[in-house]
């Protein structure tokens, strides 16, 4: 009977081959109106002016605030383990990574 009630609450998650091997970004626009949130994953490649959203997520507020305090917790983990993740902070703006901390090109 206990059984029953815990495969009732359970839900199967299939992760198919091509959404396994993930989609790389660089960088994350977050919007949203009064029902939703819209996340923006962007790839930004050196030397291409023009950059292209490679994925994007709409939850509604709830599971926003879900997803946050599940990052938190995760990155609380993380931290634990492999000591602090580096701040990058800007007065107020986005920081891009224009030089993905390679060396950059001379003439």
């Amino acid at each position: 009977m206990e059984d029953d009630k815990l495969n009732k609450n359970q839900i199967s998650i299939e992760l198919n081959e091509e959404v396994a091997q993930g989609v790389y970004s660089n960088l994350a626009i977050i919007t949203h109106s009064s029902a939703e949130f819209i996340l923006d994953f962007v790839r930004i490649m050196p030397g291409v002016p023009k950059a292209q959203v490679k994925s994007r997520i709409i939850l509604t507020p709830e599971h926003a605030k879900r997803l946050m305090l599940a990052l938190k917790d995760n990155i609380s983990k993380y931290e634990t383990v492999h000591g602090p993740i580096k701040k990058v902070e800007n007065a107020g703006g986005t920081v891009l990574p224009m030089n993905f901390g390679g060396p950059t090109a001379q003439a």
